[in-house]
């Protein structure tokens, strides 16, 4: 245990030089805009799945915004540029930038006029195999096999300039083995065979004006569905294709959410594609849902398929103004999986979906402020805590300030005028105090969001509240007297508190404003010793040490879907270390030591997690902690303890992931390891996935009965 605990030592310093050297890069690029915007795309590109390389030719359209001879565009650091020419064919000089490579410039021989048109054709290529060099750290989002490839526009796979702010229109045109069918974006034209070369043409127009350029391709099925006036188009291998009914059913049931809430999109034309593991959990692109094979269970993947169907309108037709901006798309379109939620299951379920938002914000809530998402890489772990999950958040407190009526007005307004446009966060801001205003009444006043904005996306920490009081009994009934601390002094924002009393509860509102503030409530009934409870609703983003727990087992449950075993005890560790004895804790880092082969201690860390009382989510933990450990005892040779566990588990009654399932089939035979190697599960468990600390972008949920 002693090698976790100096990993975990070293892990800050690790996590800061890389966090540096990425926002260096990133804040080089954001003060350095190009001063051309990619307006119309032909792209012809020829996919070697024999040597996980791709060969491209580009001819690109660009508009000049301030009469410079220099365009800088962004292509992906292993695509080597041998040629870049004008209209005329004649060669232009361009270069890599040496400090952020990801970086390639062309220098024009003379200015290009404002509002002219500029005609470059880039022949580039290369290997895309894994995630070295990826534009998102540590994550493959372009990759090419034997077996599949997938170009999601994230990876720069074509000369893009200001990515993810520009919308164009273009035609790509992809080279595959005909082993392969290809799914994207675009209206797709039926593929042309290449006689004698076992190779198929696809041909994708793209006429209306998005950031399209997604693709995936592999052995593809196509299952064409309609559900509720939606067509959806689900490709999938073949033996994944008999969920495409059920998909489409939950796709068409969130475009109608949406379209209530928002305003309906032109095109009711949607494409499910199933993304390859290895790759983000999901993506969305215009048009095209992308859903990793990991997650492809539609008794799992509702609340993923609603934040993918929001992107059509929040990051395909609204897009931010600027990589500074992106919170009013990306943030939003994660706050929509709660209005789902909420939609289909009660508030109650809107309310679960929150929480797990708290938990994910908390995992790296230091990285950046929110309005400066331009240092954060899109879709890295630190962008989705940052702008994904403490985003939403945000939105969830705006509403909370607004009430709902108000609320969801701005929403539809705010689409309505900016469907097919560019806005900033100042243009959400101005329209959420416009409503707010337009909304108060002499009982309601409007609340003073300026000020909520400030303190919430211009600067990291989140309060973590504590309380000391005082109850003096009246002529009428009782006043309490004390006082809220927390530790942010420009923290300033009504706070609900909830009195449990002898009688009914009482809901009161203080002003918390600084890092003290006294206040004096007065009350009916007796309030109960201990029961008063600071934001009873969750409203508020705020730390707690249950919330902080819960994040470092996030982050360690993030670290070991990548393999990352020894980072991710040191996570547990941590998580212990906050609140010590916590079973999930200690299960995940008996899950850790199991794929690492280290019986001995992972045996000794579900021995933990039994010894614990797990929170109301978490029960789970018992069943399976019993399961790996007759599993363990089956691979040591120790079957009559191992028929114990698994006996214990059906004890449980517990059938979290197919639990009593497995116990069952354990019983009539004993574990073996596989004698391939199939993969860990996303889980880090040979059986479907148990819940996760948090419903992050790239872990797992519990299947639902």
């Amino acid at each position: 245990m002693a090698l976790p605990r100096r990993i975990a030592s070293l892990l800050p310093s690790i996590l800061a030089v890389s966090l540096i050297s990425a926002s260096t890069a990133l804040q080089a690029q954001q003060q350095h805009p190009s001063p051309f915007r990619a307006a119309n795309y032909d792209v012809s590109a020829s996919l070697d799945a024999a040597g996980a390389s791709i060969s491209a030719t580009a001819k690109v359209e660009f508009e000049s915004l301030e009469g410079s001879r220099t365009i800088q565009v962004e292509l992906h650091p292993n695509l080597q540029v041998s040629s870049v020419k004008s209209a005329d064919g004649k060669a232009v000089p361009f270069e890599r930038d040496e400090q952020n490579p990801l970086l390639l410039r062309v220098t024009l021989p003379a200015p290009a006029p404002i509002g002219s048109r500029t005609r470059l054709t880039f022949t580039y290529g290369g290997v895309l195999s894994n995630q070295e060099n990826s534009p998102v750290p540590g994550v493959r989002v372009a990759s090419i096999s034997k077996d599949n490839a997938y170009l999601l526009l994230p990876a720069r796979w074509f000369p893009l300039t200001a990515y993810p702010t520009n919308r164009y229109t273009g035609i790509f045109r992809l080279e595959v083995p005909d082993t392969f069918a290809v799914a994207g974006t675009g209206r797709a034209e039926a593929p042309t065979p290449l006689a004698g070369r076992g190779r198929l043409l696809y041909v994708f127009q793209c006429d209306k004006p998005a950031p399209v350029g997604t693709f995936v391709a592999g052995n593809l099925q196509l299952s064409p569905q309609q559900a509720e006036g939606v067509r959806v188009a689900v490709y999938a291998p073949r033996a994944a294709s008999g969920s495409a009914a059920a998909f489409a059913a939950d796709v068409a049931r969130a475009m109608t959410t949406f379209s209530d809430l928002f305003g309906a999109q032109a095109d009711p034309l949607m494409t499910l594609i199933q993304l390859p593991d290895g790759s983000l959990r999901d993506f969305a692109a215009p048009g095209a849902l992308l859903l990793s094979q990991r997650a492809w269970d539609p008794r799992t993947a509702d609340h993923a398929i609603a934040r993918l169907v929001a992107s059509q309108w929040w990051g395909s037709s609204v897009l931010p103004a600027t990589t500074a901006d992106v919170w009013i798309t990306d943030g939003l379109a994660r706050y929509c999986e709660a209005l789902y939620a909420e939609q289909e299951a009660g508030h109650e379920a809107g309310l679960r979906v929150v929480d797990e938002f708290a938990v994910g914000a908390l995992m790296y809530e230091d990285a950046a402020p929110v309005a400066q998402a331009h240092r954060l890489a899109p879709y890295s772990a630190d962008y989705r805590s940052v702008v994904m999950n403490k985003g939403a958040m945000i939105f969830h407190m705006v509403r909370a300030q607004m009430g709902d009526v108000a609320f969801k007005s701005l929403l539809h307004d705010f689409y309505t005028n900016y469907a097919g446009k560019h806005a900033r966060i100042d243009d959400f801001e101005e329209m959420a105090v416009t409503h707010a205003q337009a909304a108060a009444t002499p009982k309601q006043p409007a609340p003073n969001l300026k000020p909520f904005f400030a303190q919430w996306l211009n600067s990291t920490g989140v309060p973590e509240f504590t309380m000391e009081y005082v109850v003096y009994r009246t002529p009428k009934g009782f006043r309490v007297v004390g006082k809220i601390k927390q530790p942010l002094e420009t923290f300033s924002m009504p706070v609900e508190l909830r009195i449990e009393t002898e009688g009914n509860p009482e809901l009161k509102t203080i002003q918390v404003v600084g890092t003290e503030s006294d206040f004096t409530v007065e009350t009916f009934g007796r309030p109960k010793a201990g029961g008063i409870k600071i934001d009873p609703n969750n409203v508020i983003l705020k730390g707690s040490t249950s919330l902080r727990a819960r994040a470092a087992i996030a982050r360690g449950e993030e670290l070991a879907e990548q393999g990352k075993y020894y980072d991710a005890v040191a996570e547990y560790q941590k998580a212990l270390s906050i609140q010590p004895n916590r079973p999930l804790a200690n299960f995940r880092m008996g899950e850790a030591f199991y794929y690492q082969k280290n019986y001995q201690a992972a045996a000794g860390a579900f021995r933990e997690a039994l010894q614990g009382v797990p929170e109301p989510s978490e029960k789970w933990t018992e069943v399976w902690s019993h399961i790996y450990l007759g599993k363990i005892f089956d691979l040591t040779g120790q079957r009559e303890r191992a028929v114990n566990e698994y006996s214990k588990a059906k004890q449980t009654n517990d059938d979290t992931g197919g639990a009593q399932q497995e116990a069952e089939r354990l019983l009539k035979k004993p574990y073996s390891e596989p004698s391939t190697s199939p993969g860990i599960p996303a889980s880090g468990s040979p059986a479907p996935a148990p819940a996760k600390a948090t419903a992050s972008d790239d872990l797992p949920k519990l299947k639902k009965p």
